[in-house]
């Protein structure tokens, strides 16, 4: 019995020197660790290209290159390519030989379309020279022309008519964004006069084609491509070419835009619309089209308009050459549609989707009006599927809060092999625990999953501060995931216990809880965090309660703002890029109808919710000291809601901290910029979580 106790404590001890071996993680592990971008998978399923960010403090010194790996995982992955700029749309030819990307190369002043040929070696050859530019290549099915799109000034008849009306623009003598309509703003970009159009071009041939140029649905007041729903294929026998469009963006003031299926044939003319209706009121929405192997069945993946902030997105069938609905496909409690790809029998499809802090793998075959579960991993996450026309395999990208992204390969049971090992070895030196998740029933009787993160050396006979971060959206979730910017770990490592919660609106649990935050967009939620947070301190004995702080970004700014406005239990906040003010970020934001339908109706009919659950209108009782972080060029809660925020506080005499950013975005994308970033975060975190006998 001695000896079996003894072999227990070196075991321990053991166990105890291999962890303190680790090291805690620092922003360097973090920001430097390679990014593995989403795979590619050759229509024979043998390898899949990818792109690999090798970051650096120094803008100019990070690399992004092409990237290809086996997926019978014999052989290491290799890089493709080594220009100093990036490939992105990578698409593979149908015989497996020839890749197509776009990228800025030499004199570039825009991205053109690259072929490199896997067969022959050497350097990739140009293939396009629009003025305009060129992006999202695919092959033709025989390998001899290019689809792509290129985005062009409206009236323009050709590339020359491009140049010429460039040309004008940047003679005038004036600078100025001119408008009729909305939206104006994307984010961090004022929307242009361009619009996308989808080109083909013989390759090796000096013959783009604008194959809209002049139609009725390109001369439309409303013609766009959403980004979120951009994509185009070519229909299997070559002849023409199925693209995304959408006929009602100018609209997007007033109601819900959506986005269409549009065929035109490889000589141009009028588009055939192969969804929705003649009119231009909102309907479902589809996107990214891609065809069956037999290419009997075109695949779209398709979101409901239901007049509902939130609908989960659902994958269409589509009868082809007929253009005729078969069915949709729904994911079980109406999870929403991720990610896609075809089976080779023609018969089945894959699916990802998000589902309770992890994205899992579906299944669905020819007559299933719903996905069935395939698998999911132990820890993590799978994305973007990627599949072979040939090979019943499929690939993608895998993560977790522990292990930054690889390539890996799935078989058809969910099963799991890594095809890269680009960040293991420096992921597994530090000390990152696994999350932990739990759940409780609301007072509204809904299950609210939350994820716990336990700091580096942990000690369970410790009492450690609680850092409740909330996450943005609020269409989104906190996932067992890498985040390079609220990185869990790091915002863990000086010691504290870190509290992610998917409360109501979260995606992963089902189309009704996202719904739920209709008419509900900031109490709910609050409550549901702050519950989650006396959860935690009721389930784990090592949380201090006494020491408690809350932070946020974007939609968690608001939420941060909103604990500003109706809790003391906080001793500080940090707030990013949050609105606290609900009518300000209507009227300045570069989206607004959808927040008149979450809050009840127009700002000027005052309902309830823009006065009842408007932080500002609560300033008067502002007293936890707020650190307030904001990009300048940021549209989609823009800075005055920050200035009107820090005003309030510093009126109020609150201690306070404001950080503006002026080349920053909605995020925090550059190097140093974030680097300063979390300095602020966790200095103002020591600041205000420190032992209660050291507290000031």
């Amino acid at each position: 019995m001695k000896a079996r106790i003894a072999v227990v404590v070196l075991l321990a001890a053991a166990t105890f020197a291999q962890a303190a071996d680790k090291t805690t993680i620092t922003h360097e592990d973090l920001w430097l660790m390679p990014r593995v971008g989403a795979p590619v998978t050759s229509p024979d399923g043998k390898f899949a290209a990818f792109n690999v960010t090798e970051p650096s403090y120094k803008k100019d010194e990070s690399r992004t290159h092409l990237w290809l790996v086996a997926t019978d995982g014999g052989t290491p992955a290799r890089r493709l390519t080594a220009s100093k700029t990036a490939e992105s749309g990578i698409a593979w030819s149908a015989d497996s030989r020839r890749l197509a990307f776009a990228a800025k190369r030499g004199d570039d002043k825009v991205a053109q379309i690259w072929i490199l040929d896997l067969a022959q070696g050497g350097e990739a050859i140009r293939a396009t020279s629009l003025s305009t530019g060129a992006a999202e290549p695919e092959f033709s099915p025989d390998g001899k022309r290019l689809l792509f799109t290129s985005h062009v000034y409206p009236g323009a008849k050709d590339d020359k008519d491009n140049e010429r009306i460039a040309k004008e623009h940047e003679e005038r003598k004036y600078k100025a964004h001119v408008y009729t309509g909305f939206p104006i703003r994307n984010f961090d970009k004022w929307i242009e006069d361009k619009r996308p159009h989808v080109f083909v071009q013989t390759i090796g041939a000096n013959d783009a084609r604008d194959l809209i140029a002049g139609s009725a649905l390109a001369q439309l007041p409303g013609y766009s491509a959403p980004d979120e729903n951009a994509g185009s294929t070519w229909a299997p026998d070559g002849r023409s070419i199925v693209f995304v469009a959408s006929r009602n963006r100018n609209r997007a003031a007033w109601q819900f835009t959506n986005a269409d299926l549009f065929r035109v044939s490889v000589d141009g003319g009028e588009p055939k619309r192969l969804t929705g209706n003649d009119s231009l009121d909102a309907g479902d929405s589809y996107g990214k089209p891609r065809f069956s192997a037999d290419g009997r069945t075109l695949y779209a993946a398709v979101t409901p308009q239901t007049g509902a902030i939130y609908n989960a997105s659902r994958l269409a069938a589509i009868d082809w050459p007929s253009g005729k609905p078969r069915a949709r496909v729904e994911l079980p409690g109406k999870l929403s549609v991720a990610s896609f790809a075809p089976a080779p029998d023609s018969r089945t499809v894959f699916i990802t989707a998000e589902s309770e802090g992890q994205e899992k793998l579906y299944r669905a075959t020819n007559g299933d009006n719903e996905a069935k579960l395939v698998g999911a991993p132990a820890h993590g996450t799978w994305a973007h599927l990627s599949g072979g026309v040939k090979s019943p395999m499929l690939v993608a990208q895998y993560e977790s809060a522990t292990e930054p992204p690889e390539i890996v390969r799935l078989d058809a049971s969910g099963k799991m092999q890594k095809l890269t090992n680009f960040s293991g070895e420096r992921a597994a030196r530090l000390d990152l625990a696994p999350v932990e998740h739990f759940a409780f029933t609301n007072a509204r009787g809904q299950r609210i999953d939350s994820m716990l993160v336990k700091p580096p050396h942990f000690d369970p006979a410790r009492k450690y501060p609680l850092l409740v971060v909330m996450h943005g959206g609020p269409f989104s979730q906190w996932r067992d995931q890498w985040v390079l910017r609220w990185n869990y770990h790091l915002l863990a490592a000086p010691g504290y216990i870190v509290l992610l919660t998917n409360y109501v609106g979260s995606t992963g649990y089902g189309e009704a809880f996202s719904q739920a935050i209709q008419g509900d967009p900031l109490k709910g939620p609050g409550d549901d965090i702050n519950a989650a947070a006396d959860e935690a301190i009721k389930k784990y004995s090592f949380i201090d309660a006494s020491r408690q702080c809350a932070a946020g970004a974007s939609y968690g700014g608001h939420l941060s703002n909103w604990m500003q406005a109706t809790t003391t239990r906080y001793r500080c906040l940090v707030s990013h890029a949050g609105l606290v003010n609900l009518e300000a970020q209507w009227g300045t934001s570069d989206t607004i109808y959808g927040r008149e339908v979450g809050n009840g109706g127009p700002v000027w009919e005052q309902g309830a919710i823009w006065r009842e659950q408007n932080p500002i209108r609560y300033a008067a009782k502002f007293k936890t000291p707020a650190l307030v972080s904001v990009g300048e060029r940021d549209f989609r809660v823009p800075i005055n809601n920050a200035l009107e925020y820090w005003s309030a506080l510093q009126r109020q005499r609150v201690e306070s901290k404001l950080i503006v950013f002026p080349d920053e975005n909605h995020w925090v994308l550059n190097a140093e910029d974030s680097k300063f970033w979390y300095s602020e975060v966790q200095a103002w975190f020591a600041r205000y979580l420190k032992d209660e006998k050291s507290q000031p």
